[in-house]
Parts: structure tokens; C-alpha cells; sequence
């Protein structure tokens, strides 16, 4: 099963297919991507660093990959 974009599929109802293995890493790049390119949107236009707010902070990174 390929799954691409958005889907209204849970990873439970994928696996109720069947599905064992899923691979992410092309969606989680243009999320990564998404997410640089609105935070440079503010800086760009006006100069502004609002777009900063939302990011992550080292402590919740660190966590993530422990």
C-alpha cells in the first residue's frame, strides 16, 4: 500500500491492511522544508523574527532523539 500526501488513514488503519513497515522520510522532509520556509516568510518580508516562535527548543529536540 502506498500512501502519499495527506490520507484519512491512521497508522491503526493501515496496519489493519496488512501493513508492517511504513517509511516516512519524503513527507517529513517537505514538513521540515514547510516549516523553514514559514518561518523565513516574516524575516523576508519585513524583517521580522516572528516566525521563530513556533520553533523547538533544544530540550524538546534532545528528548525526541534520545
Amino acid at each position: 500500500l502506498l500512501v502519499g500526501g495527506r490520507t484519512p488513514l491512521s497508522l491503526q488503519d493501515i496496519a489493519a491492511l496488512g501493513v508492517r513497515r511504513v517509511s516516512l522520510g519524503g513527507a517529513l522532509a517537505r514538513a521540515a522544508w514547510g516549516g523553514l520556509m514559514q518561518a523565513i516568510e516574516p524575516i523576508l518580508q519585513d524583517g521580522r523574527f516572528d516566525g521563530l516562535q513556533q520553533a523547538a527548543s533544544g530540550a524538546a529536540l534532545n528528548a525526541l532523539f534520545r
